[in-house]
């Protein structure tokens, strides 16, 4: 009888998990594993591994839908002028969001080899920089790159070891990183300078990609399993 309720109970949290992500989706987007918040046009570009990206609305309308080629996109910040998306085998790729001209930027320094265990799966912009999350199952390998893109070469100039296992998607805000977890199913607030974790947020059980926030303090996240999630900074526990 002991047995029965237990397996009773654990179907029930599994079901009321998923049932509290599904009532945050907003739109399905096939191996969403990237997104970002444009400032200039309040809309949102999310990425996918299979080399396109999707424009949507805030509401998950889907705008359009663009191919850029055999790329396998971890990431992606939204500028005025650019997208920069980050490849998984360690290169970046710039694309003018006008003419959709692209350029693929190798990243060069520190003898850092990538591959499929540790390979880019997040971008982030801070500053001039960019910081890229490096996949890892282990605390020793988890680390970040901090970036310095030109116009034709992006260079290391730094590695961080912050320990968060998984880490894929981030975004930068108020000085503070907000790192995804899909193996943890956590949202860590993390300070660069000070290489501390402040907080760690448990997540639904979903597979947390990216992260971005827009203006109206909502919180979104792009699912791996095909799916953009929306959900507000107060559910989260977030502060403005």
């Amino acid at each position: 009888m002991k047995r029965l309720i237990l397996i009773t109970t654990t179907f029930l949290t599994l079901t009321l998990s998923a049932c509290s992500s599904e009532n945050h989706k907003i739109a399905s987007i096939d191996e969403a594993s990237g997104i970002s918040y444009c400032q200039n046009s309040d809309t949102l570009v999310v990425a996918n591994d299979e080399g396109s990206f999707y424009e949507i609305k805030p509401s998950g309308e889907i705008i359009s839908r663009h191919k850029l080629g055999n790329y396998d996109l971890e990431g992606v910040v939204c500028g005025d002028k650019n997208i920069i998306f980050a490849v998984e085998d360690g290169a970046l790729l710039r694309v003018d969001r006008k003419s959709l001209e692209t350029k693929e930027i190798k990243i060069k320094g520190k003898d850092i080899k990538f591959d499929k265990k540790s390979g880019i799966e997040g971008i982030a912009k801070v500053g001039d920089n960019y910081y890229l999350s490096i996949q890892s199952k282990t605390k020793e390998k988890a680390k970040l790159l901090v970036v310095k893109i030109g116009s034709n070469y992006a260079k290391i100039k730094k590695i961080i070891n912050h320990g968060i296992i998984d880490s894929a998607g981030m975004e930068y805000q108020h000085h503070i990183l907000y790192i995804v977890s899909d193996k943890k199913d956590k949202l860590y607030l993390y300070n660069p300078k000070s290489n501390h974790i402040i907080k760690k947020i448990k997540l639904d059980e979903f597979a947390q990609e990216g992260i971005t926030f827009d203006n109206r303090e909502n919180v979104y996240f792009a699912d791996d399993n095909g799916a953009v999630f929306k959900y507000t900074k107060k559910e989260l526990g977030i502060k403005k």
